[in-house]
């Protein structure tokens, strides 16, 4: 055999070694995602909608997705794309946020802007 042949079968053994080993990649990551894939975790589609799953149905690889409040959408399992949020599998009770006092805080939200009363002042002052 000349040179050339044997470096052309040695490029087509790594071809094949790799094309092996991204398959086996792929399927493990699969794998995983559809291991995090539970009720209650939060998931974005191939197609962009991000939900909260409701239920799976095993059987016929059918997940119910609410998107917005009262918004259930059913869609094949295989299309959801990523998990957003995945679900602790060992839930501990939930621990009251504490400010610098030591109080306990409950009820305050933080992922919703608040408006003061000066911004609205100027705003008046404005529209006069």
């Amino acid at each position: 055999m000349d040179p050339i042949t044997l470096i052309m079968l040695a490029v087509l053994a790594l071809l094949i070694f790799f094309m092996f080993r991204n398959s086996k990649k792929r399927s493990k990551d699969a794998a995983n995602l559809q291991s995090q894939v539970v009720v209650g975790a939060k998931v974005m589609t191939n197609f962009g909608v991000y939900g909260t799953i409701l239920s799976i149905d095993e059987e016929d690889n059918e997940v119910l997705l609410e998107s917005t409040p009262g918004t259930v959408l059913a869609v094949h399992r295989q299309v959801v794309a990523r998990v957003v949020t995945p679900v602790a599998v060992d839930e501990s009770p939930a621990e009251p946020l504490e400010d610098a006092s030591g109080e306990p805080e409950f009820g305050v939200r933080t992922d919703e802007p608040v408006e003061s009363a000066d911004v609205d002042t100027e705003r008046k002052k404005s529209n006069d």
